[in-house]
């Protein structure tokens, strides 16, 4: 049961990672949940010393961190990746101040070994709503990126949307950080993004391309994790990797 629980995990969060990340590629801001993933940092060194969830040790860090950031860009002007930069960097600095060493290693590459059904239940739902916000929020983004004039014009509160577009950023990291660590989340959202763009030709196609990749890079990593016991969040991005490389033979 721990293996279909894990497997369960890991396509969900593999697959609302590449949803989300097909938007946040054509935002220019894949590379954002990097920095936010190492944001995590604190919560999870918390969760491992008192013994709780490190998706639930994650999330109000994360929050926090997205908050400051949009506080600040509204503040200051500068730009997103600039402020997250700044951010992050003193999440980071504050967990190593009390993380031990045999923490570490979970803390930055994840751990899909003790994945209860509880744990199953509440990723798959908060996976589901992180598709369906994004999904709502998807066409108005687009066009916010294309021009924010006409998106003015339309009737758009573009403060509205980044946040509710940043939040659930937030929530994407939280659960990302269980299966591929604080390290590696930016390539969990990126990577399938990029692979569907090479073989998509519409919108449509390319967000649940990236949902469709990220969803098997989750569950055949595990797959792959329960054969050789390597860790998994290295395993989920390597086969993301595969699927990548093997899109550039075929790209539209």
């Amino acid at each position: 049961m721990q293996l279909i629980f894990a497997l369960i995990v890991g396509a969900f969060i593999g697959g609302a990672a590449g949803y989300l990340g097909t938007l946040m590629l054509s935002q220019r801001m894949a590379l954002v949940a990097g920095p936010l993933g190492h944001l995590t940092l604190p919560g999870v060194a918390l969760a491992f010393i008192f013994g709780f969830d490190v998706s639930l040790g994650a999330f109000p860090f994360v929050i926090l961190g997205i908050l400051l950031i949009w506080l600040f860009e509204m503040r200051s002007g500068l730009p997103m990746e600039a402020l997250t930069a700044v951010v992050f960097a003193s999440g980071v600095a504050i967990t190593f101040l009390f993380l031990s060493e045999e923490q570490t290693v979970p803390a930055l590459i994840g751990d899909v070994s003790q994945i209860s059904l509880g744990v199953t239940i509440i990723t798959l739902v908060l996976c589901l709503l992180i598709i369906f916000t994004t999904k709502s929020v998807y066409s108005k983004m687009v066009l916010a990126s294309i021009s924010e004039d006409l998106a003015k014009v339309e009737g758009m509160d573009a403060k509205k949307y980044n946040l509710i577009y940043l939040i659930c950023i937030a929530f994407m990291v939280a659960l990302g950080v269980r299966i591929v660590g604080s390290l590696m989340t930016a390539a969990l959202v990126a990577i399938p993004a990029c692979t569907s763009r090479n073989l998509s030709k519409t919108l449509g196609r390319y967000s649940y391309g990236g949902m469709i990749f990220g969803s098997l890079a989750g569950a055949l990593g595990i797959l792959c994790f329960e054969l050789t016991g390597i860790s998994a969040g290295p395993l989920i991005i390597m086969t993301s990797v595969l699927f990548f490389l093997s899109s550039l033979i075929f790209k539209r």
